[in-house]
């Protein structure tokens, strides 16, 4: 039950909150009932000894912090719902008083969604600018197309150069002694890629096939593991296979063969014109992009510190997933790039308070603008996340609830009204 809220500064409120006697006698009974077969009382068989029994052996709080912890949640929970509070991450929450005779006391602290403000935000001006496509552009692209064409070949007539692909093992020493994660074999490496610690690669660099060398490398201050932060070390590699890549000629054939067109020229010049297209589309992305960091900075009112952590920590999950879909962790890649968690944090910090403060913001724009969403709205939010996913509807709609959508509907919608009432130069 929720007895007071104070609130202790701005966005952080305190809850006192009471647990009856009898609430807490129910959870004391419960708390007996699921332990009593593990407690072992002389003169009783397993499970037969009666609660009064086992708390003078062992003591009139024995079951206490069973009891308190089922009844946290719920009750902290309620009383946070009582209060009318919307909150940004879990409560800090300390237990004041304890006893059969008074029940629970908690003291609940909790930092809240801020209340925003913002004015203005009709009629922001920004300029339009579409660059030129230029003929090295049109030629960049046709040097993918014909990476994309190339074929590994196996070299066996030369040493290592920068741009070849290798096929090395490798174990890591520090002060002779191996090191834990420094170890691996048949590891697929690009030279010149700046994969692995400064240094490495380069010494990589001009070796044959089935030269066994060391590469005298030293880890980077920040590293972050401690025990080879700025440590040198001595990585033993054996070179097992070196592969290059090798580009077709451009020519009509090979545009035959590999587009819907007869020659170069009509290659470049259909390249060309969807390069216009990217450049439109860039410009109209830059100006949206324009037009929402006005937003962020028309934003008025005090957030929480703890907004801008939380999503910096769902941005390093993010990266976390994306990294286990190439078959790597997070550990692996703090390692090879000599980055500490602190470091990936810090990458993340700017993006993640811009989005935080846009979300905030068009949010508070859409209140203003009375935005509603329609069931026909969700329905096109279940079909265009069904569209990205290639999976059916309904598939989709077995793990997103409506109510989850329209926040992210309404959001959008502030977007189309900010950009609408924009004036594009």
């Amino acid at each position: 039950m929720l007895k007071a809220k104070n609130q202790i500064e701005t966005n952080k409120y305190e809850l006192e909150i009471e647990v009856s006697a009898e609430a807490f006698e129910e959870a004391l009974q419960k708390a007996y009932l699921k332990n009593k077969a593990s407690i072992n009382v002389e003169g009783f068989r397993p499970g037969k000894a009666p609660r009064s029994i086992i708390e003078k052996v062992y003591g009139p709080a024995v079951f206490f912090e069973e009891a308190v912890n089922a009844i946290y949640a719920p009750t902290v929970e309620e009383a946070v719902k009582e209060a009318g509070l919307e909150l940004v991450c879990a409560p800090d929450v300390e237990v004041t008083d304890v006893s059969k005779e008074d029940g629970v006391k908690f003291k609940a602290v909790c930092t809240t969604k801020p209340v925003v403000n913002i004015a203005d935000y009709k009629g922001i001006e920004v300029t339009r600018t579409v660059n030129a496509v230029t003929d090295e552009m049109v030629e960049h692209e046709i040097g993918h197309m014909l990476e994309r064409n190339s074929r590994t070949v196996n070299v066996d007539d030369r040493a290592t150069e920068n741009g070849d692909d290798v096929v090395i093992d490798f174990e890591g020493f520090k002060d002779g002694v191996a090191f834990e994660g420094g170890k691996a074999e048949k590891f697929n490496l690009t030279l010149g890629s700046g994969q692995f610690i400064p240094g490495f690669e380069d010494q990589v660099v001009g070796h044959n096939i089935g030269d066994e060398f060391d590469v005298n490398v030293t880890f980077p201050e920040e590293y972050h593991a401690a025990e080879l932060a700025g440590a040198p070390v001595v990585f033993k590699i054996k070179l097992h296979e070196i592969k290059k890549t090798e580009l077709p000629e451009l020519d009509d054939e090979f545009v035959k063969d590999t587009s819907d067109f007869e020659t170069v020229d009509e290659l470049k010049a259909d390249i060309r014109k969807h390069l216009e297209k990217d450049a439109e589309k860039k410009a109209d992305n830059e100006v949206e992009g324009a037009i929402l960091d006005a937003v962020i900075a028309k934003l008025e009112g005090e957030i929480p510190e703890v907004m801008f952590e939380n999503r910096v920590n769902e941005m390093v999950n993010e990266l976390g997933q994306r990294l286990a879909q190439q078959g790597m962790n997070l550990d692996m890649y703090m390692q090879f790039t000599g980055m500490t968690i602190d470091s990936v944090k810090e990458t993340y910090k700017e993006q993640a308070e811009k989005q935080v403060k846009l979300r905030l913001a068009l949010e508070k724009i859409a209140e203003l603008e009375g935005v509603e969403v329609t069931d026909e709205d969700i329905e096109n939010e279940f079909a265009t996340i069904a569209g990205m996913y290639n999976v059916p509807v309904e598939e989709v709609k077995k793990y997103f609830r409506p109510e989850d959508l329209k926040p992210d509907v309404a959001t959008s919608k502030a977007v189309e009204i900010v950009k609408a009432a924009a004036v594009i130069k």
